[in-house]
């Protein structure tokens, strides 16, 4: 029969001992890492309006920064790619609404302008700072010359001339100061470049840019001028001049559309926008630019609900058109939408 020494029970019961408090331990460290660890986050950005959005190629995602819900204003980040995941930048933008935003081709980044630190707009609350976005960081540019500080202007990548244009927005409450200037970003050389085209559209506010790769053009439709008027007229840039185009049928007048083209429509897709300076009159209509002419579309299903300055690109790993929130004629918004062409 097997029988222990003194000195091997004494080893036993020591080893014995360390394994309880060992285990013991173990317990109280899981206990509370569980209740240090164990939380709920979410898994969207908050409702919103207004925020810079665009899609980002470098990463394959899209990204938005900002935005505002009432008095409240953003400067968050957040990463779309089949979900949303909120990103942690060392270095970010000031909270802001209304920001331009857009993916530079050349630069192979994100370029943001501007915004306004309130909302509504208020005099001298609009900024003119430009910042890049890496995948994982925001850097701010200094370059020599800028636009003027503004929020609600929009922008769009041109490959044909590997710039980022920019149009339009507004420096205060009302519409009032509505832009009509076009500027260029060289994300490379990292310069602001007026341009003075021949044509141009009039000063207005919030809209959106959009390239239109069928036609080699970025679109421009509606807004709201200096003086509260809706705009439905529709505009094109080809790199260097503004052409008016005057399409037999076209959405009616708004301001704060959301636009996006769609590769597998092979045209531009518009959706919703506002009546007026916000948000009674709200739209959710759905419509297509084949480069001559506009059509309305009725998609199959449920429509979002009616809202303007709502966030909308295309996403080319899903194939899908993505909306995100928006002011409504009831709570802001912070729904995520797709819309896909049916297999």
């Amino acid at each position: 029969m097997f029988s222990l020494t003194t000195q091997s029970k004494a080893i036993l019961q020591a080893l014995t001992v360390m394994l309880a408090l060992f285990i013991a331990g173990a317990a109280m460290t899981r206990g509370t890492m569980e209740a240090q660890t164990a939380s709920w986050v979410p898994v969207s950005p908050s409702a919103r309006c207004c925020s810079g959005f665009t899609y980002d190629g470098a990463t394959q995602s899209t990204v938005l920064f900002g935005g505002a819900n009432g008095a409240s204003i953003y400067g968050d980040t957040w990463s779309w790619r089949g979900g949303w995941l909120r990103m942690s930048p060392a270095s970010s933008p000031s909270p802001r609404q209304g920001p331009a935003m857009s993916f530079d081709g050349a630069a192979g980044n994100i370029v943001l302008f501007g915004g306004s630190t309130t909302a509504p707009i208020e005099p001298g609350s609009s900024l003119g700072d430009t910042w890049t976005w890496d995948g994982a960081n925001w850097t701010q540019q200094f370059p020599p010359v800028s636009p003027p500080a503004r929020t609600w202007a929009t922008m769009a990548y041109v490959p044909a001339t590997r710039t980022v244009v920019l149009f339009g927005g507004n420096n205060m409450a009302g519409g009032d100061g509505a832009f009509g200037d076009t500027w260029t970003w060289d994300g490379v050389a990292k310069t602001w470049t007026q341009q003075n085209p021949a044509n141009h559209p009039s000063a207005r506010g919030p809209n959106q840019l959009v390239y239109d790769e069928a036609t080699r053009t970025v679109v421009l439709f509606g807004g709201v001028t200096t003086n509260l008027t809706d705009l439905n007229d529709t505009w094109t840039w080809d790199g260097s001049n503004w052409t008016q185009q005057f399409p037999p049928s076209a959405p009616s007048p708004r301001n704060g559309p959301a636009l996006a083209y769609d590769p597998g429509l092979g045209a531009v897709l518009l959706f919703g926008g506002a009546v007026g300076i916000c948000c009674a009159d709200n739209l959710n209509d759905t419509w297509t630019w084949n480069g001559s002419n506009w059509t309305e579309i009725y998609p199959s299903n449920t429509l979002p609900r009616s809202r303007n300055a709502a966030n909308m690109d295309y996403d080319p790993i899903y194939k899908v058109v993505l909306l995100f929130g928006g002011d409504s004629s009831g709570p802001v918004l912070g729904d995520t939408w797709l819309l896909a062409l049916a297999p």
